[in-house]
């Protein structure tokens, strides 16, 4: 029988991992900021240099985020909404698989949602901020869930048609 001190090592090690992940594209994104720009501008984003810089930014965050364990579920509506805006703005066009290019396809940016929203069902677990602070209930289970992912393509959406136009040339077909 699984005890509660192994799933609360377990949520650490997702948590870890998906912030880890998180933190390595926005410092991708950050350190190639200006090539980012050009490459968020050929997809069809508009105000490519402020998306840029704020994607580097709140990927890094979020990453921190999930790696502490603060504010686990807002950390997790960051991963879901920049995980929408990458499936609809890029990888729906390729199919499911990963290794079709230019673009590649969205299984990836599908596992990091889900993982992610499964992270928002469980809670943060024992060895999180939250959890110190006395907040990693307040928001797990259907509720975590239900905000996490509702809040992240709630999110999402808004930045895509805020900001996104499918390409007429140049980008996804």
């Amino acid at each position: 029988m699984v005890g509660m001190e192994q799933v609360d090592i377990a949520i650490l090690i997702v948590r870890l991992w998906l912030g880890i992940v998180m933190i390595a594209h926005g410092i991708n994104h950050a350190r190639t900021l200006e090539g980012t720009a050009k490459w968020f501008a050929s997809k069809g984003f508009k105000s490519a240099p402020m998306n840029a810089r704020l994607s580097a930014a709140s990927e890094i965050l979020v990453g921190l985020a999930l790696i502490t364990g603060l504010l686990t579920t807002a950390a997790v509506v960051g991963v879901v909404a920049t995980m929408f805006v990458a499936f609809w703005s890029i990888h729906r066009f390729a199919g499911f698989f990963n290794f079709h290019r230019p673009d590649e396809g969205y299984e990836y940016v599908a596992t990091l949602a889900v993982v992610s929203a499964a992270v928002a069902v469980i809670g943060p677990g024992e060895y999180s901020l939250d959890s110190l602070l006395g907040i990693a209930h307040d928001l797990d289970g259907w509720v975590g869930a239900a905000a996490a992912v509702g809040a992240g393509l709630v999110v999402g959406a808004g930045q895509i048609a805020t900001f996104w136009r499918k390409p007429l040339h140049g980008g996804p077909e």
